[in-house]
């Protein structure tokens, strides 16, 4: 589908893909991206990223990764659901960018996880920004602050979490209204009365979490 999506309009896309932790050996990773490659009906990714920890060592997934890039089927690799302690695992690499869960229902990364990114200037990629079930954008808090902006709820807890440097969200689209409400919500400036009320019913961590991730 995706492939059929992109098909000429190639270049004006910023294509990502990840490839499971049982495929990200030496041998593994070329043959994943391979495949992914023919699906997509592309000749390569602009980011390629490890989903989660698997069994393989990490420096044998990098040096697949590097070799993928050197022989340009990749742009660049990251990873996905790494917290603080498996990216200092992870070293002095060159990678882009961890993909983790992050929404006002899951804030435990601002603990330790996000400043750590920040400081060492890698991006952090939200996903299910605006949560899944829906419950998230029925919040009355929420609904208050979306209706004195005069904007949707989904639109307020984007604006919540592009306000953090480096940080990019990745919320799901279905129709391209939601694209277009989407793209608006990078524009939107809450106030500190809008955070204010947002940290009352979404509390910051205090403490340490586990890593959520779905």
């Amino acid at each position: 589908m995706v492939g059929k999506a992109i098909a000429g309009v190639r270049d004006r896309v910023f294509l990502v893909s990840k490839v499971y932790p049982h495929n990200a050996s030496q041998r593994g990773i070329p043959l994943a991206c391979e495949r992914s490659l023919r699906r997509l009906g592309t000749d390569y990714i602009d980011l390629y990223l490890l989903h989660w920890r698997g069994q393989f060592p990490l420096a044998e997934t990098v040096e697949a990764f590097e070799r993928l890039r050197d022989d340009g089927k990749i742009g660049r690799w990251g990873v996905s659901n790494f917290d603080v302690a498996d990216l200092y695992e992870l070293g002095p690499r060159t990678c882009a960018t961890n993909q983790v869960l992050y929404n006002l229902e899951e804030r435990g990364i601002e603990f330790d996880l996000l400043p750590w990114c920040q400081q060492q200037r890698m991006p952090l990629m939200a996903y299910c920004p605006i949560a899944q079930a829906g419950g998230l954008l029925v919040e009355p808090t929420l609904k208050q602050i979306a209706a004195r902006h005069n904007v949707t709820a989904a639109q307020v807890s984007l604006a919540w979490i592009l306000r953090q440097d480096g940080v990019i969200a990745i919320p799901k689209a279905v129709h391209p209204e939601h694209l277009q409400l989407n793209a608006a919500a990078s524009e939107l400036k809450l106030d500190a009365e809008d955070f204010q009320a947002l940290d009352q019913a979404f509390g910051a961590p205090t403490r340490k979490h586990r890593l959520a991730m779905v």
